[in-house]
């Protein structure tokens, strides 16, 4: 379902008042741990959280690169995570956790599905909003890259007493 409504607030005004402070609590979270460089808008007819286009104009679609979003549907609720959907280490990290939660995860490739605040790890949304950085360099958001460096191989020596 998507909303014609302008900014988030009028989004959130919209909603019948479970919704509301079900999506205003999963906002507070995003906003929380929104990285710099981020910010919120509409777009898709969702909240959305993502590298405005006065800051990188050149999209394949046009449309803001996006981080997350948020969304009402007809039976549920929605938080989109496009750092768990692109990028295969965060998406393990992420289910991994979301079990860990010990709640039950409803996901699509970048959906969380859930019918009521108590069904989602607020705090676990949190911190995979806040593990993506973007370097201003980035051209898809399957190019944002985790702010953790990767490690880097050593070459081994060649005696095997050194092992």
């Amino acid at each position: 379902m998507q909303s014609s409504a302008k900014t988030a607030d009028e989004y959130l005004a919209e909603l019948p008042p479970e919704r509301l402070q079900a999506l205003a609590a999963v906002r507070k979270v995003i906003l929380d741990n929104l990285p710099k460089g981020y910010e919120e808008t509409m777009d898709f007819g969702m909240i959305a959280y993502v590298i405005p286009l006065s800051r990188y104009p050149k999209t394949y679609n046009g449309h803001p690169l996006g981080l997350a979003a948020l969304a009402s549907q007809k039976n549920y609720m929605s938080v989109y995570l496009m750092n768990v959907y692109g990028d295969k280490v965060t998406e393990k990290w992420f289910i991994e956790e979301y079990k860990a939660s010990g709640k039950k995860l409803d996901m699509g490739k970048s959906c969380i599905r859930f019918k009521r605040l108590d069904d989602l790890p607020l705090d676990l949304i949190g911190k995979a909003v806040g593990r993506t950085q973007w370097t201003g360099t980035s051209r898809t958001t399957r190019q944002l890259r985790l702010s953790v460096p990767k490690a880097r191989k050593l070459p081994r020596s060649p005696h095997p007493s050194s092992w």
